[in-house]
């Protein structure tokens, strides 16, 4: 009788287990290579178990998939409510995403496309829905601090920007062996904030890549 008790309960952690592992070599190896035998033996549990919570890899790459999303949105939420203002929020909030990129060589999000495009399809709406509301309030607040023009279209840009966030993380248009994903975002993020900030932010943004990202005194 005492044993029903701990194994309901165990049956949330193990999914939770099985999520964190998989997560983990997905984004280390990639979502092709890794396989399910991969999984079990990292953890040294049977296939079989594995499958009692998810019935095939599909399933597994699509609850790690959409888990490592809802960390990544918390995770921006968090960033968002303690920023100083919305320049170094983007930085940092580049920074934060970088902790997910494991290893560029095995290019999760391109295999995501490549072998499971309806996952990606999916995740691509999600990222852009939250985008959406994030970048508009922080473009929002930049406005009414004076760090960005106040003709610019909020919405126009706030989409403009996704877009150049999702095409720096095409390979076919930026190989990796000639554009390190650190690069490309630190690039992309100058030259998005270039095109909106007044001159009062393009020397906070001056001042703040000048101090490697140290946080302005003020």
């Amino acid at each position: 009788m005492f044993l029903k008790f701990p194994i309901v309960h165990l049956q949330p952690v193990m999914r939770e287990k099985i999520i964190n592992i998989a997560t983990e070599l997905f984004l280390t190896l990639g979502f092709k290579s890794v396989t399910m035998d991969d999984i079990a033996n990292e953890m040294g549990i049977s296939k079989k178990t594995i499958y009692v919570h998810f019935e095939n890899k599909t399933k597994l790459i699509e609850a790690t998939t959409f888990s490592v999303f809802e960390n990544i949105c918390n995770g921006i939420d968090c960033i968002c409510e303690a920023s100083i203002n919305p320049i170094e929020e983007l930085y940092d909030i580049k920074m934060y995403a970088m902790t997910f990129l494991k290893n560029e060589k095995t290019s999760p999000q391109f295999q995501l496309k490549k072998y499971y495009p309806q996952i990606y399809q999916r995740l691509q709406l999600k990222q852009f829905q939250k985008m959406q509301v994030s970048v508009k309030e922080s473009i929002k607040k930049g406005v009414e601090t004076g760090l960005f023009r106040r003709n610019i279209d909020i919405d126009f840009i706030s989409r403009m920007y996704f877009n150049g966030m999702s095409g720096i993380k095409d390979e076919h248009i930026f190989p990796h062996d000639l554009f390190s994903m650190e690069y490309l975002m630190e690039s992309y993020l100058e030259y998005h904030l270039r095109a909106i900030v007044t001159d009062t932010g393009l020397t906070v943004l001056k001042k703040f890549i000048n101090n490697q990202l140290q946080p302005n005194d003020d």
